[in-house]
């Protein structure tokens, strides 16, 4: 039987030994109850091992145990939570109920009753613990699918029914790498007239795939799927000048097919394509090549730029490509972000491309960069200098300096945005300190109210501080307190209780647990010493 672990909190320690007393733990599946003073030393407590199960009075010093009972299930949403009381007020059942307590259970404490509340408590812990291992067995199921679903999104892929926002979801989901930066579908054709005595065309299309899969992906990692009752392989490129390589290769391998498999292969090659988005278009473009073969022949590698008539070159967005190296530029990811500038360039510059085409596609670039800059409050003389006529500069770039040019840019662009976020969650936090600094006095302050001051939220607040001083806000504000009342207590002849409000505690036996355990003596005790 798995056991579970206790936490009982009670400020009288004779209580909760009487309930240890009550129950046999072991034999129930639960470890020996650990126990808390306090609801403060109960957090503590969890903080360093989150138990299962939450057992506290109600009426404690300095926090109660609703107030306990609220911040474990804000912190720990799965905790069960057992709230005890020697009060039979509707008040406090109701806000139980609220914070969703297993059991409000009235002092004195029955033996035979609590021993069913645990015993409820520990099927239900079974019952969550079998979900999360069913949990792991749909994973499991899940990676054995895996092989299908991949295919399903390269049909989809190849169908255009694949929304472009949706497929760096898709990717990542399905464990596929298409990291590119350049793509080119091939399709193999397998002739039905001539197949070998007593093999289907679905065990040599296995043949044939399983041959392609050893000779070729190791060069172009290679991503290979069926689709329409043929292999469709993805070759992924550094460059679009190896596209004739890629093509030599699938020739070599048709007639490597034709002696091995004694299979009759054409494949049929696309264009090359710089977005996962396109590889449809390389598709259509690998099955045109294919049915190429009635003027062409069987048995070789046909590459449909080499036998198709030349298309005019279509116009594309070019601002919406530049958008996209500006998210690039703040995701932080310079390969990525460099792929990007490559795929930019390469497409916006072609050859036979005018002079005049050329220096509009320079001015457009300097444009975008320049609006990018303002927008993100960058200074502009940064990155093109006070005098510095760039579009006279750039314009005169060949297209390989225009390319490392505007590499070398997006990175230090890269550079400015990370260091104006670090400079301003450095102010970000100065402002915090600066506050607790004018108002730790205040009794009210907390989280919620700086974060108020500040237009953020607790979330990004909380850690954005941490990260920053090494402390969560409300370690930052208790030490800077203590640090305050120490000097108080050494400077000035002040009772305890109003050193306490004069450092923001209204309960001074609040403060003075507080101070003891930070300094680990009381108030009084250590202003003795300094006497």
């Amino acid at each position: 039987m798995l056991k579970y672990s206790v936490l009982l909190v009670d400020d009288e320690e004779e209580v909760t030994q009487a309930i240890k007393r009550k129950l046999n733990w072991e034999e129930m599946g639960f470890e020996e109850p650990s126990y808390a003073k306090n609801g403060l030393e109960a957090l503590e407590v969890a903080e360093n091992h989150v138990p299962d199960v939450v057992m506290t009075d109600i009426q404690m010093p300095y926090m109660t145990g609703l107030e306990l009972s609220k911040r474990l299930k804000e912190l720990y949403p799965g905790i069960r939570i057992i709230i005890f009381s020697g009060y039979d007020e509707f008040e406090y059942a109701k806000e139980a109920i609220r914070l969703e307590a297993e059991e409000y259970i009235l002092k004195p404490i029955d033996s035979c009753e609590l021993k069913s509340v645990f015993q409820r408590i520990h099927e239900s812990l079974d019952k969550e613990r079998d979900e999360r291992q069913n949990l792991e067995k749909l994973k499991s199921y899940y990676m054995e699918s895996l092989p299908l679903l991949q295919e399903d999104f390269f049909a989809a892929l190849l169908d255009g029914n694949m929304e472009e926002k949706q497929i760096p979801k898709y990717l990542e989901e399905y464990s596929i790498d298409l990291s590119g930066p350049f793509f080119c579908v091939a399709i193999l054709h397998i002739s039905t007239s001539d197949l070998p005595e007593g093999v289907s065309h679905v065990l040599l299309s296995v043949s044939v795939r399983r041959l392609v899969q050893e000779r070729i992906d190791g060069s172009y990692n290679a991503r290979f799927f069926s689709y329409h009752g043929s292999t469709v392989m993805i070759a992924q490129m550094h460059a679009t000048d190896e596209k004739t390589k890629f093509t030599d290769d699938c020739d070599r391998f048709c007639r490597l097919a034709k002696t091995v498999c004694k299979a009759n292969v054409t494949i049929g090659i696309g264009e090359v394509v710089g977005q996962i988005d396109d590889i449809k278009e390389s598709y259509s473009g690998a099955k045109d090549a294919v049915s190429y073969r009635v003027l062409y022949g069987t048995t070789k590698a046909i590459n449909i730029s080499e036998i198709a008539p030349a298309t005019q070159k279509e116009d594309y967005d070019t601002e919406a490509d530049l958008h996209e190296i500006f998210k690039k530029i703040k995701m932080e990811d310079e390969d990525i972000l460099c792929r990007t500038v490559e795929s930019y360039i390469n497409k916006g510059t072609y050859e036979g491309m005018s002079v005049t085409e050329y220096k509009f596609f320079v001015l457009e670039m300097i444009s975008e960069i320049y609006r990018f800059m303002r927008g993100n409050q960058l200074n502009t003389e940064d990155i093109f200098g006070a005098e510095n006529d760039a579009y006279e500069q750039l314009s005169q770039f060949d297209k390989t300096e225009l390319m490392t040019w505007l590499k070398e840019t997006c990175t230090k662009l890269q550079s400015l945005l990370r260091e104006k976020r670090t400079d301003n969650t450095k102010s970000f936090v100065k402002k915090a300190i600066d506050y607790v600094s004018d108002h730790y006095a205040d009794q009210d302050l907390s989280v919620d109210r700086i974060c108020s001051e500040l237009s953020v939220s607790s979330a990004y607040f909380s850690t954005v501080f941490k990260k920053e001083t090494g402390k969560t806000f409300v370690t930052y504000l208790t030490d800077y307190r203590m640090e305050k009342a120490l000097n108080l207590l050494i400077e000035k002849d002040e009772k305890t209780y109003v050193i306490a409000q004069q450092v923001g505690y209204g309960d001074p036996n609040y403060f003075s647990y507080v101070f003891k355990k930070q300094f680990g003596t009381s108030p009084s005790k250590y202003k003795q010493g300094l006497s």
